[in-house]
């Protein structure tokens, strides 16, 4: 019995360990490698939560501890990719901002770095704080208030995919955009910490018609996928958001 207890946590300890190995890829700039790993996290976070049910061992140690992981795979590790993307971006040719009076750069016993790029982190902080509120708010049973944290952790890790297998010019030009990444780092803290709310992807059967948001959703992902590969990431986040406005009414 004691065993039967503990393996959601393990599975949720596994989702920490894979973000800790993301986030060491993702300082040292392996992008591929770090998205690769925060996936894996996220497979791992999906399944925590399905065997704690299964198995009917649901504790309030296993919602804290999979908030502490979440934290680093899905708040941490996005957060830095987009501080070395916004870094990127600005010492891309033509984007070059080091001598703009408004992004002045701080030397630290020989460690120069420009502030702007910190602007990335904000979505660790902005995650850590939906997190918490997330542990809180016990009405979010059956839909999400806010973008959840793995979702918003696909877009940002979709962009150096985009990058690295897209090979369009035109979209790698609006990604490697400081103002673009910086909007979209604004965007993201705003909808983790939004009111909207978001249908869950839970089925409490398998008829087409109480779920018939959910299929519509799923179906149009795969498309999505399938013609437009890892940019079509951001389009299924979009879709999602979109489809929750137009049946909100039917969410709760």
């Amino acid at each position: 019995m004691r065993l039967k207890q503990h393996i959601p946590n393990i599975v949720t300890l596994l989702n920490l360990f894979s973000g800790c190995i993301a986030l060491i890829f993702a300082v040292n700039g392996n992008f591929v490698a770090a998205a690769f790993f925060v996936f894996l996290g996220i497979f791992f976070d999906f399944f925590d939560g399905l065997l704690a049910r299964k198995l009917n061992v649901q504790s309030p140690l296993g919602i804290q501890l999979d908030s502490l992981a979440d934290l680093v795979t899905s708040g941490v590790v996005p957060g830095v990719i987009m501080f070395k993307l916004i870094s990127l971006a600005l010492d891309a040719p033509n984007f070059s901002t080091h001598s703009d009076s408004w992004n002045s750069v701080f030397h630290w016993q020989g460690f120069k770095m420009s502030v702007l790029p910190l602007i990335g982190l904000f979505i660790a902080l902005a995650s850590a704080y939906r997190l918490a509120k997330f542990n809180l708010d016990e009405d979010q049973q059956s839909y999400f208030k806010g973008l959840p944290v793995p979702a918003n952790t696909l877009v940002i890790l979709s962009l150096p995919l985009i990058l690295e297998y897209q090979n369009s010019d035109l979209i790698n030009s609006i990604i490697i955009n400081k103002w673009f990444l910086i909007a979209l780092t604004l965007l993201s803290c705003y909808l983790l910490n939004s009111n909207i709310k978001l249908f869950a992807l839970k089925f409490k059967n398998w008829g087409f018609k109480d779920n018939a948001i959910r299929y519509i959703f799923l179906i149009l992902s795969v498309v999505l996928l399938i013609l437009l590969h890892f940019a079509a990431i951001p389009l299924i986040i979009a879709l999602y958001i979109i489809l929750s406005l137009l049946t909100k009414s039917s969410i709760v």
